[in-house]
């Protein structure tokens, strides 16, 4: 029994090394700097490392621990949100316009936290309020350190207002949380929230551009701020925010723009791509964390089950070898939920905020269209005035001329303007894709780390657990 419980765990950290090493190769093999995977490293059936790997990642697991003090370090913090980091330094550049802002910069650090989820109101009023604390030596800011009480909506506020301002420009303005009408997670809280909230805000002043916006630093500073309006998902606002999603569906479908840049094809190609296998990727987290839910109910379980019948067993040896399995077991399942805590908090969490990163990077590509079909629409509304003119001048009406050629003038600069907004919205897509694919990279550089680190420490912790209670099954004589 003990070798068939080593061999389901290996079995399973493999299938779970598999998911992981394909998301790898997803998201890094487009970088430079990303290691090739050969199909041999991420074989799923390979059950564990091979025999002549000298980086057995169990080679020290074959040590004896006690089963009633065992040395476990807890995967996540002993806090109530296991993914909350509540202060991350943020190296940021308050420069936007140089091109080489990436090698030449002056960098100071802004420290942020969303803390202290608390319900205020009873019934359909009821809300949420989080504290804000920004610690912080950029002189843009009145204090080096400010506490501020912002509502769930003000988030959602806060982003309606910067993609109004920015999204034109080309720049991409990370998504706010969505404000969900029924709970789609199992680990769904207010704590999960205080976790997306904060990481919003971190990628929001990250952008040098944003950082810099009153209503950022209004935000970030204000005691009061004027209460958020139409961000309720079921109001006449929300509902006219998805038919004008609708409306823009229609309207990219019908400009058919003739694409001259290699460079733009390519990455809406890519990012539509890359879209599609992180929801896949996603939903397959998703699937993986109610499965390792339902193994730790099942789990503990069978503890209370080996319990009962350790007590009613009347061989002594068999019947502490019971007790001990069922306390091993009820350790397992404690491991099986912080791994699924795991699972949720760094994997399905950060697929999920890419996913809605993704979206708004595919929407400064929809902006860009929209300069490209607004500065094609100027000119054949100059061509229009034009051929108008002629037809004056043929039918020999000077008291219409002056009119006809001001109004040619007028569209001249509008023609004359609208390159000028194509040609800036393609810079600053360029410059901000760039920006956008290095923090990809490193953000799940760091989650992938840490997740293997989380599984290796389970698996391990598993190992020595039936290694410790191997002595006790053979005593059964």
């Amino acid at each position: 029994m003990h070798e068939c419980k080593c061999k389901r765990s290996l079995a399973g950290f493999s299938s779970v090394l598999f998911v992981v090493l394909s998301l790898v190769k997803v998201f890094l093999s487009q970088s430079p700097e990303a290691a090739c995977l050969s199909a041999e490293d991420i074989s799923p059936s390979s059950n564990g490392p091979r025999d002549d790997d000298p980086d057995d990642l169990f080679a020290e697991a074959t040590e004896e621990v006690s089963l009633d003090s065992p040395e476990r370090q807890p995967i996540l913090s002993d806090g109530p949100s296991p993914a909350i980091t509540p202060v991350t330094p943020v190296m940021i550049s308050p420069r936007v316009d140089d091109e080489d802002e990436e090698e030449n910069r002056d960098t100071f650090d802004i420290q942020i936290s969303v803390s202290d989820p608390e319900k205020v109101g009873d019934g359909m009023n009821a809300y949420m309020v989080y504290k804000v604390t920004t610690k912080t030596s950029l002189s843009i800011f009145s204090r080096d350190e400010v506490c501020v009480k912002r509502r769930f909506s003000d988030f959602l506020g806060l982003y309606s207002k910067l993609a109004s301002k920015y999204m034109h420009m080309g720049y991409i303005v990370p998504p706010a949380p969505e404000k969900s009408i029924v709970g789609k997670s199992v680990h769904r809280s207010s704590e999960t929230y205080v976790c997306l909230c904060c990481r919003y805000l971190l990628r929001t002043v990250k952008h040098p551009a944003l950082l810099k916006d009153p209503d950022v630093l209004q935000f970030l500073e204000s005691s009061e701020l004027p209460r958020a309006v139409s961000t309720q998902a079921l109001s006449g606002a929300g509902i006219l925010r998805m038919v004008n999603k609708a409306a823009d569906a229609v309207n990219k479908m019908t400009i058919k723009m003739n694409e001259s840049d290699a460079w733009f094809e390519e990455k809406q190609q890519q990012f539509e791509n890359l879209d599609v296998q992180l929801r896949k990727l996603h939903a397959s987290v998703e699937s993986l964390v109610c499965h390792r839910k339902e193994l730790s109910v099942n789990t503990a379980s069978f503890a209370k089950s080996a319990a009962m019948l350790g007590n009613s067993e009347d061989h002594t040896a068999l019947s502490r070898a019971l007790s001990q399995l069922a306390e091993v077991e009820e350790k397992i399942d404690q491991l099986h939920q912080d791994q699924s805590y795991a699972d949720f908090y760094l994997i399905s969490e950060l697929l999920g905020d890419y996913v809605r990163l993704i979206t708004a990077v595919k929407g400064v590509f929809d902006q860009r269209m929209k300069a490209w079909a607004k500065w094609q629409d100027a000119q054949v509304m100059l061509q229009r005035k034009r051929e108008a003119e002629a037809k004056l001048q043929y039918a020999n009406k000077p008291d219409k001329l002056q009119q006809a050629t001001d109004e040619i003038r007028e569209w001249e600069g509008k023609v004359q303007q609208g390159e000028r907004d194509f040609e800036q919205i393609s810079k600053n897509i360029r410059r901000e894709v760039g920006r956008f694919e290095k923090d990809r990279v490193k953000d799940f550089r760091v989650v992938i780390i840490k997740y293997l680190e989380s599984l290796v420490h389970t698996q391990q912790q598993l190992i020595k657990y039936w290694e410790a209670f191997l002595p006790e099954a053979k005593a059964i004589a």
